[in-house]
C-alpha cells in the first residue's frame, strides 16, 4: 500500500503506548527502523522488538504510521503531524469533558490551582494577540514548550 493511499482518519485515539511511539517519530524527519524506535522508546516501556511490532502495526492499521517495505529493511513514518493530532485530541477532550466550553475548562483549572499566574498571563497574552489579528501560530508554546 502506498503512503498516500492510507490516511489519518482522526477518529481513532491512540493508545498511551501509540501515542509514546508517534512522539519518536514526529522528533525525526527521516523515516524509522523499528530498530531505531525501540532503541528510543523501548527503555521507557522495557519492551521487545515483538511488541514494538505489534503496536506498529496496529498504528498502521489506523492510519497513524506508513510502514513503507519496498526494501529488505521496513521504515517508518508517521501520516498524522502532532499538530494534528493535538487539534484533534484538544477538541475531543473539551467536547467530552466540558461540553465544547474553553471557558469552563480554564475555570476548572483555575478553581483546581492547576494555572500559575504566569499561565494566566500567557493565556491573556495568547488571546490578545488573537484578537488583534495576530495568528497565534506560536499557541501555547511557551512553558510547554520548554519542558
Amino acid at each position: 500500500m502506498k503512503q498516500e493511499e492510507k490516511k489519518w482518519s482522526g477518529k481513532k485515539k491512540l493508545s498511551e503506548a501509540e501515542y509514546e511511539i508517534i512522539q519518536v517519530l514526529w522528533r525525526h524527519d527521516a523515516p524509522m527502523t523499528s530498530n531505531q524506535i525501540l532503541q528510543e522508546a523501548g527503555d521507557k516501556r522495557g519492551w521487545k522488538l515483538a511488541s514494538l511490532m505489534t503496536v506498529l502495526a496496529r498504528m498502521a492499521e489506523k492510519g497513524a504510521v506508513y510502514c513503507d517495505r519496498s526494501t529488505r529493511t521496513n521504515y517508518y513514518t508517521a501520516l498524522v503531524s502532532e499538530e494534528e493530532y493535538k487539534l484533534m485530541e484538544g477538541r475531543s477532550f473539551l467536547e467530552r469533558l466540558f461540553h465544547k466550553s474553553a471557558k469552563d475548562f480554564v475555570a476548572a483549572m483555575y478553581q483546581g490551582k492547576q494555572m500559575s499566574p504566569e499561565d494566566i498571563r500567557e493565556l491573556r497574552e495568547y488571546l490578545d494577540a488573537l484578537e488583534n489579528g495576530e495568528s497565534g501560530e506560536n499557541g501555547f508554546g511557551g512553558k510547554e514548550a520548554e519542558r
